[in-house]
């Protein structure tokens, strides 16, 4: 079975006749464990998707199945607990709070999940993405890479099944932007599921499938 099963999904903003269509009954399947690129033109929806698909915003109507649950049937306190352990989320301006340290920062998720083995799992998941002698810095003292690398950790370190990034690269140059796709085509090899929302379509070639949107369906998959 998918890991994550859309059907019918609609997702409106406003009511009535203002009412803006942001998802139209888009229906989507996604295996666990592959790399799957959402692109299509602006405004498409291709971010209000990762939003539904991540718990973040609930669709206007349609089913969403994720590991064979449905979620309009899980309370608010599960759908939090499920936000916080089975997803990771990367967004293009890295979403860092520059008072914490990096070690500060990538600590916020175990922080919410009041995980035990803390201080190991963050020296574990910096030396992976070769960024533990950054412990101690402040983000305004990285470079972009270092900054995505951060981000990258703090949506790794509580270990969840299923990353969502929105936009990985676009803040970065092209020869850092590969090297942090090298990094999320890493993590896709070592079992997670990678969703990428993109406009880069070098970078949707790198991954095993992509999803093109254009207002608010699924015109092509494959």
């Amino acid at each position: 079975m998918p890991i994550i099963e859309l059907k019918n999904i609609v997702k409106e903003f406003g009511n009535g006749e203002d009412a803006l269509k942001a998802l139209d009954e888009l229906t989507l399947s996604i295996e666990k464990g592959g790399s799957v690129a959402i692109v299509g033109p602006s405004g498409s929806g291709k971010s209000t998707l990762l939003n539904v698909i991540g718990c973040l915003t609930d669709p206007s109507s349609g089913s969403y199945l994720l590991d064979e649950n449905e979620i309009s049937r899980i309370s608010d306190k599960e759908r939090a607990r499920i936000r916080n352990r089975k997803f990771g989320y990367i967004v293009q301006n890295f979403a860092l709070i520059n008072d914490f340290t990096c070690y500060e920062n990538i600590a916020m998720p175990l922080e919410y999940a009041r995980a035990k083995g803390k201080k190991e799992k963050i020296h574990r998941v910096m030396k992976e993405l070769g960024i533990f002698e950054k412990k101690d810095k402040y983000p305004p003292q990285l470079s972009g890479g270092q900054r995505q690398r951060v981000a990258i950790a703090r949506a790794l370190v509580n270990e969840p099944d299923i990353i969502l990034a929105d936009e990985p690269t676009g803040a970065l140059d092209q020869m850092t932007g590969t090297v942090v796709m090298d990094v999320l085509m890493d993590i896709c090899n070592n079992g997670k599921t990678v969703i990428i929302v993109t406009h880069d379509r070098n970078i949707a070639s790198r991954c095993s499938k992509t999803v093109n949107i254009v207002d608010g369906k699924v015109v092509n998959y494959g």
